[in-house]
């Protein structure tokens, strides 16, 4: 049972000594994200965060330190390193909407960057280029365009903090749901039959889903949506800053803030029959996942809410659509779709305990 259902929205623990909110409610999110965004943006330090991230130096764990209404390293980092490192700047919304055919292209944009490596340090008189060159570079790049902030030195262990984010945060997060996603469609044969006749009658004899096809999947966006709503795949955890007031409760500065979106996915005052798999329910409805609905937050809101969260939906949605379109999916060892075990394991990244085995078998193009 879940203790949001005994014990209400909102309810307080103490983790050790630590005092804690769990907010279970898209009402109690919505004041925490969106009413209470700037005093609720930190994140609590800890020895783990504190070693992943270089002792604060990245964008993803690094608390939130208010000077004159914003915080100025935070803003920086979040804003300009995207842009500085030259192929970080894919996260940005605006500039994956204009590079039609990024994805297929990475490989060619690699090899030019590495021709970049190449010329900038082999020619100085090294013999081989590593990942230490790789650092180097980015560092040059934003060195040469800092102007914001003259004052702020980057190291290499701030390029290293915020790589560690985007390999944790981008990595992890999308392969993790497109193993839930391909979980769910072998436990529903239905909808695994009408998301591939929806991509294979779009692509016909083209061979392969490419980035300018995926827009016209609307089915395998249902599909996204309902895996999201049941299987979110990251922790929302903030901290209180100071002192304010969620659903008629009072949180004082120092408390750990976690949104419940697991429960919120599950609430039957929200959702019809909330345990079932039915991406249908998402057909002409206004909820979406990009942080403006707080009843589906798989990559939260606000100033904290994921910053990768457009080229991840880009990586996963191509990458789903070519796998039901070039393969169909078969149960091995007289498996039936109740075997599935759908037992989650614990971490910072909810995963699917038990690996799910599938057998491909290669779909005919006429």
């Amino acid at each position: 049972m879940q203790l949001s259902k005994k014990h209400g929205p909102v309810m307080f623990i103490k983790l050790g000594f630590v005092p804690s909110v769990v907010v279970s409610s898209a009402e109690a999110a919505k004041e925490v994200l969106k009413t209470h965004d700037l005093c609720t943006c930190s994140r609590p330090v800890s020895d783990g965060t504190r070693i992943l991230s270089y002792n604060y130096i990245d964008v993803g764990f690094s608390p939130y330190g208010v000077t004159g209404g914003r915080c100025e390293r935070f803003a920086f980092l979040s804003s300009s390193v995207p842009r500085e490192c030259s192929h970080l700047n894919m996260l940005e919304k605006k500039r994956l909407a204009g590079l039609h055919g990024r994805l297929e292209r990475n490989f060619e944009e690699f090899d030019a960057f590495y021709e970049k490596v190449i010329d900038d340090h082999i020619k100085k008189g090294k013999d081989e280029a590593g990942p230490e060159d790789f650092i180097d570079v980015l560092l040059l790049e934003i060195e040469r365009s800092q102007t914001e902030a003259d004052d702020f030195q980057f190291t290499k262990d701030h390029i290293k903090a915020i790589l560690m984010n985007i390999f944790i945060g981008g990595v992890d997060t999308g392969t993790t749901t497109m193993i839930w996603v391909m979980t769910e469609l072998a436990r529903h044969p239905r909808v695994m039959r009408k998301v591939q006749e929806e991509i294979r009658t779009c692509i016909g004899e083209k061979g392969k889903v490419s980035e300018s096809d995926i827009e016209k999947l609307q089915y395998l966006r249902m599909v996204l949506k309902e895996t999201y709503r049941l299987h979110p795949t990251g922790l929302l955890i903030r901290e209180a800053m100071s002192e304010i007031n969620i659903n008629g409760y009072v949180i004082h500065p120092k408390t750990l803030i976690q949104i419940n979106v697991f429960a919120i996915g599950r609430d039957p005052t929200i959702w019809k029959n909330p345990e079932e798999f039915y991406p249908e329910r998402f057909m002409d409805s206004h909820i979406d996942f990009t942080g403006q609905n707080f009843e589906l937050l798989p990559f939260g809101a606000g100033r904290r809410g994921c910053p990768g969260m457009a080229m991840g939906l880009a990586t996963v949605d191509l990458a789903l659509a070519n796998l039901l379109f070039h393969f169909d999916w078969k149960l091995p060892y007289n498996m039936k779709e109740e075997d599935i075990s759908m037992e989650e394991a614990p971490g910072l990244v909810t995963c699917k305990k038990t690996p799910l085995l599938l057998l491909p078998v290669k779909y005919p193009l006429v």
